[in-house]
């Protein structure tokens, strides 16, 4: 009665097997031959019998073909008829992830080949959308041109980034209003460098750190200049352009 039930118990682990291996077919595939086979599972031995390895199992598919079912790295493959390499492993990407996800690539390249170039017919996105996807189908279904994917430090979390959000620009013309008054502009697109800021007195540019000062968001223009020969006093009737790039 044992020795039944054991046979019984394998020709219905062998009929499983086949039953899961035929599916294989319907899968999306891809074929290598640099992968080798690794070494037989024993039973009361995990993998090779080091703990902490990992192993194959010989199988019988539909056909009648000797295979070897292994995992590698959480994948599991399945060699075809060269048993030392060969390996057809069953891996589709897409779907929606369930889960935060992070990959470690610490000492290691983590890279994508074959990417295409942004044609020059394709124009920076100027209708970009948060959560926005792809295809004439989806909401927003305006979006067009392209953008840039971008990593956040403190979280790790990659974004995109409309190409206007890449260099922010800003301007101003601040009229004097009595002569020798400073002028004081605020503005959060400021930059924090005063080289990336330029200020023109009727077409003249000032000095910065010396015509002008820029700190914490805020741009002061200095009414007057006594120190030779950079002296001068705003005039009601001067013409004043402010430029600036973050």
């Amino acid at each position: 009665m044992k020795n039944n039930t054991i046979k019984k118990t394998g020709l219905k682990t062998i009929f499983a097997l086949s039953l899961a291996l035929a599916g294989f077919n319907a899968q999306a595939q891809s074929q290598t031959a640099d992968i080798t086979k690794q070494g037989s599972t024993q039973l009361g031995q995990v993998g090779n019998g080091t703990a902490g390895s990992q192993g194959s199992v010989r199988v019988i598919d539909n056909k009648g073909t000797i295979k070897f079912l292994q995992v590698k790295n959480g994948i599991t493959q399945i060699t075809n008829s060269a048993p030392d390499g060969g390996i057809t492993t069953t891996w589709q990407l897409g779907g929606t992830l369930t889960d935060d996800t992070y990959i470690d690539a610490t000492n290691k390249v983590f890279a994508l080949d074959g990417i295409k170039l942004v044609p020059n017919t394709l124009l920076p996105s100027t209708n970009a959308a948060d959560g926005s996807k792809h295809g004439t189908a989806a909401v927003p279904a305006t979006t067009s041109g392209y953008t840039f994917l971008v990593r956040d430090e403190a979280t790790g979390e990659t974004l995109k980034m409309a190409p206007s959000q890449l260099v922010i620009s800003g301007g101003d013309t601040p009229p004097v209003n009595n002569p020798g008054d400073p002028i004081t502009i605020t503005d959060p697109t400021l930059p924090t460098k005063i080289t990336k800021v330029w200020v023109y007195r009727n077409g003249a540019k000032l000095l910065g750190d010396v015509d002008y000062t820029l700190a914490a968001g805020t741009l002061t223009i200095n009414g007057s200049n006594l120190n030779e020969p950079n002296d001068y006093t705003l005039l009601p009737n001067d013409k004043i352009e402010v430029q600036w790039v973050n």
